[in-house]
C-alpha cells in the first residue's frame, strides 16, 4: 500500500501523519507533501518534531516537498488534512481515477486543524487526531 499525506506546507500535520503511519504500518510506502511551495526543503516545524519525539517518532530527517501530478500515479491513496487541501489536491487530478484516490484524513470530512499559529497544545491535539486517523486507516486496510 502506498499513501501520501497532504497539508498546506508539509511542515506540521502531514509529516506527523507520515511518522505515525510509518510506526503503525512499517511495510507500507508512506510519504507526505504540501499543496504550497512555502517550505520546500525545510524540516518539519520544531514544535511538531518535539511533539513527535515525545511519542517515539523521529521526524528530523523529513524535508518538505510540494505535491505533484506524478504523486497521483505513484500512490494508492492521498489523504488530506482539510477542505482547502482537498480542493487544491483535486485541482491537480487529471482523471477520475486520480480524484478517487483523494480522501480526508478524519472521518466525516472533518478538518485536522493547522497548529502552526498556535501553542504547544495545538500540536498535541493534532498528534492525537492524526493517531486516531492513522489507526482507522490501518484498521480499514487490515479488514480487506
Amino acid at each position: 500500500m502506498k499513501i501520501v499525506f497532504v497539508c498546506l506546507g508539509n511542515i506540521c500535520r502531514s509529516p506527523m501523519a507520515e511518522g505515525i503511519m510509518k510506526q503503525i504500518e512499517p511495510d507500507f510506502t508512506i510519504d507526505s507533501a504540501g499543496t504550497s511551495d512555502y517550505h520546500i526543503g525545510q524540516s518539519p516545524d520544531h514544535r511538531m518534531i518535539k511533539t513527535a519525539q515525545k511519542h517515539g517518532i523521529d521526524l528530523s530527517s523529513l524535508k518538505a516537498r510540494q505535491l505533484t501530478t506524478d504523486d497521483f500515479d505513484q500512490f494508492d491513496y492521498i489523504y488530506v488534512m482539510d477542505k482547502n487541501n482537498y480542493i487544491n489536491v483535486l485541482s491537480l487530478a487529471k482523471t477520475d481515477n486520480h480524484k478517487s484516490k483523494v480522501r480526508f484524513m478524519l472521518e466525516n470530512n472533518e478538518d485536522v486543524p493547522d497548529p502552526y499559529f498556535g501553542g504547544e497544545d495545538g500540536f498535541v491535539n493534532v498528534y492525537k487526531l492524526l493517531l486516531d486517523g492513522c489507526q482507522r486507516i490501518s484498521n480499514a486496510f487490515r479488514k480487506r
